[in-house]
């Protein structure tokens, strides 16, 4: 049976895809769990359109993380967070919330998955953040001050 996906799915394809598999195996699990929808002429078509406007829409977003990791450079972040008096945060900064500094102080939107941060910053001070996207990779500098 012919299939559009509506999600990736493991083993079977991406979203958009239009694929052939077992007809109990759409009937069954595939459409009633909204994974897939029959795959009619029209929804083939709707479903190339949709994959080519995907496909330019993130052109587009690797282009601009190309610009805002070329402007990197030199960029500080300052982050505050309740401290001990030994300069151990409370609460660690994980990377969500550097990217989200980094786009409010200085502009640059970038995708917190792109940032490097193995583990949450737990100390107060001055922390190197590598960014690497694409085969292009940048680095910034994040304080800490004790709030």
């Amino acid at each position: 049976m012919k299939i559009v996906l509506l999600q990736d799915i493991a083993g079977i394809g991406k979203k958009h895809d239009v694929k052939n598999v077992a007809d109990g195996y759409a009937q069954n699990f595939l459409i009633p769990r909204n994974m897939a929808m029959l795959g009619t002429p029209e929804a083939c078509a709707r479903a190339d359109c949709a994959r080519a406007k995907e496909e330019t829409e993130q052109k587009i977003q690797n282009e601009l993380l190309r610009k805002n990791l070329d402007s990197l450079a030199g960029v500080v972040v300052e982050i505050s967070g309740k401290a001990s008096s030994k300069g151990h945060l409370f609460s660690g900064i994980h990377r969500e919330a550097i990217a989200l500094e980094l786009k409010k102080q200085k502009g640059l939107d970038i995708p917190s998955r792109f940032l490097e941060v193995p583990h949450p910053i737990k100390t107060v001070g001055e922390h190197d953040i590598s960014v690497s996207a694409d085969g292009k990779a940048g680095t910034f500098k994040v304080i800490v001050k004790e709030a």
